[in-house]
């Protein structure tokens, strides 16, 4: 049961990112995707980071710099990307998703107790 209850939110996170996918695939090939797709990604995970964790939402961010490469950009269903912009699309995005990450980690912290000093002594 605990593996259950650890795999879910790898699980989710990997759901997500797959939907997201699928989604951005069939708006490239009905010819009106976004000029830059993977920022797309930026949003769902962080709401993984906010409910899940860094952990899965860390598996989200490369799961997704992987989709983005192999279906969204040229050539399709290779991870070789061919424009040089287009691989600092990727960069940017995992370079700006892991500080999102991050950031929502430290939100999230429960704040540090301490002592109350007690006044006059």
């Amino acid at each position: 049961m605990k593996a259950v209850r650890q795999a879910i939110p790898i699980a989710v996170s990997l759901a997500i990112v797959c939907s997201v996918t699928a989604v951005l695939w069939y708006l490239r090939i009905a010819g009106a995707g976004p000029h830059h797709p993977v920022f797309f990604y930026l949003l769902p995970i962080a709401l993984v980071a906010i409910v899940y964790g860094s952990l899965p939402a860390l598996l989200c961010v490369s799961a997704a710099t992987a989709c983005a490469a192999y279906f969204l950009y040229d050539p399709a269903f290779s991870f070789r990307v061919a424009n040089h912009l287009e691989i600092g699309d990727l960069v940017f995005f995992a370079i700006l998703a892991l500080i999102g990450v991050k950031c929502a980690e430290e939100l999230l912290r429960p704040a540090a107790k301490t002592p109350i000093a007690k006044s006059g002594q």
